[in-house]
């Protein structure tokens, strides 16, 4: 294979030499293999089952969504693969190794809904924050020269002066990304990052980030709740149900890569969306009928 097609297909997400039979078998960059996870109840000695027998692999440069309907434990099981949750049964690898050793070793990223920034930093100065903790040895002036570099991947270089309270929501989210790829992770793990936002700049800061992971190839897990969303970014969804929270189905999606505002009006979009509109309905069905469920994300009554 050419070195132009090996990039494209790191890109995509495909395992370059695929073509050939002899190709050697690659590890998941991120594996869990029967994943689950229990809280004890508060004044209780009971325990609520928020996720089980959760499976899921990831390749290299891979693009994945998990949606499932709300408080079924999507945040939770980021977390698990985050090494933020430590699993009550099961396995959990990110790039050959506990997501507590990649994470110390900064091969994990983190963006959430809230980008979380210091208030009275500017932009370049919140770039700055993590590698500045990471890495007290590393020159000051490196570290700036990389937050900078990071400003501009994300369109907001002219920014850098800027505080959050001078910044839309999508430019706080784009400092936020920029904050987590400063570190050069191998992966990006998202939870819900554009639920707050207003409708178009939500559809903006999708396909920025479909940018982002064309030219950085990182793996990328994203939480979400759109179904547009999750069908236009991902190579994979992974659909969950609740009660407690399990993997139903893991739908591939049918389009190539690059995407772009067309792929929305594709007969082959429109078909994606329907099915997994169609199991997302089936994992609401199930919960209901499993009874009344305990919520995993955030898992408020219970105690980690």
């Amino acid at each position: 294979m050419t070195s132009e097609a090996t990039t494209a297909a790191a890109v995509i997400g495909e395992r370059p030499g695929a073509e050939t039979a002899s190709a050697a078998v690659v590890r998941p960059h991120i594996h869990a293999v029967g994943i689950a996870v229990e809280f004890p109840v508060r004044r209780s000695h009971r325990r609520v089952r928020v996720l089980s027998n959760i499976n899921l692999s990831v390749p290299k440069g891979g693009f994945v969504s998990l949606i499932g309907p709300s408080g079924c434990g999507k945040s939770t099981l980021l977390q698990v693969l985050a090494g933020l949750i430590t699993p009550s049964e099961g396995e959990v690898q990110v790039a050959g190794m506990h997501p507590v050793q990649a994470s110390a070793r900064r091969l994990i990223g983190l963006v959430f809904q809230d980008a979380t920034l210091l208030p009275w930093k500017n932009a370049l100065d919140n770039v700055s924050f993590l590698l500045d903790v990471a890495d007290k040895s590393r020159p000051r002036r490196e570290v700036r020269d990389r937050a900078r570099e990071m400003l501009r991947l994300v369109g907001l270089e002219h920014a850098a002066e800027l505080r959050p309270a001078q910044l839309s929501g999508g430019m706080r989210q784009r400092v936020a990304i920029a904050r987590a790829l400063a570190l050069d992770p191998e992966v990006l793990m998202m939870d819900e990052p554009f639920g707050a936002l207003d409708a178009i700049t939500r559809e903006e800061m999708t396909a920025f980030l479909l940018e982002i992971w064309e030219r950085t190839g990182k793996t990328i897990v994203l939480v979400t709740h759109s179904i547009d969303e999750a069908v236009f970014l991902s190579r994979e969804v992974h659909v969950m149900a609740t009660n407690p929270a399990r993997i139903i189905e893991t739908m591939a999606v049918p389009l190539g890569y690059p995407r772009n505002e067309d792929t929305y009006a594709e007969p082959a979009f429109a078909h994606a969306e329907l099915r997994l509109r169609r199991l997302l309905k089936e994992g609401h069905r199930t919960g209901h009928r499993q009874g009344k469920p305990g919520r995993a994300d955030g898992a408020g009554k219970a105690e980690r």
